[in-house]
């Protein structure tokens, strides 16, 4: 069947990826963020393209668990304020957006937690708190779709930051679940606050 066998082909790309996820975490990093989210009043979410739509499912979460939380960029979004904290979501830590919304998170005097594959990029030297969250690992060596294929080097099937998109959705839906834990919120409490009108 025509595309049947690269699209399992990716699945088993992405499901092996994301076995391997938990073991890369770094414990350290992932309670730092934690512990931010619960001793903030106010989050921001900031992220560029995918990765703006991963920060907007996390916002919309944390609504649920009843956290005032902040798309940057939206028309209703309020300033920052000392105290806030802007969670900064760019794979490679070099998106302009991403970078200059810290800088000015920075300068407001609101802390910065940053998630991104690069702990030594722009966004993750301005962060208060990084979370290192693996990304794209191989890059094809040989040009061209036909050699690669001869030489027996397949390129990924998932291109960009394919990888990293979907750790971030995993991951930060499991930090999520954490704070239901921490919080003592159930499923039911989460539906109270669920959209009556989408």
């Amino acid at each position: 069947m025509v595309g049947m066998e690269e699209t399992l082909r990716a699945m088993d790309e992405i499901l092996a990826f994301l076995r391997t996820l938990p073991k890369k975490l770094k414990s350290k990093e992932v309670e730092n963020f934690i512990q931010a989210l619960l001793n903030t009043r106010r989050v921001f979410v900031v992220g560029a393209g995918r990765s703006g739509l991963v920060v907007k499912a996390f916002a919309t979460r944390l609504m649920h668990l009843d956290f005032e939380v902040y798309v940057v960029g939206e028309t209703i979004t309020p300033a920052l304020r000392p105290g806030d904290l802007l969670v900064a979501l760019s794979g490679s830590g070099e998106t302009d957006l991403i970078v200059e919304s810290a800088k000015i998170a920075k300068k407001v005097g609101a802390r910065v937690a940053a998630i991104t594959s690069y702990p030594r990029s722009s966004l993750a030297k301005l962060a208060d708190l990084v979370v290192t969250l693996p990304g794209r690992t191989k890059i094809a060596s040989i040009k061209g779709f036909v050699r690669r294929e001869l030489y027996g080097e397949y390129a990924s099937l998932t291109p960009l930051g394919t990888l990293f998109e979907i750790s971030s959705m995993v991951f930060l839906d499991a930090i999520i679940s954490s704070l239901m834990v921490k919080l003592g919120k159930k499923e039911e409490d989460l539906r109270a606050k669920h959209a009556t009108i989408e």
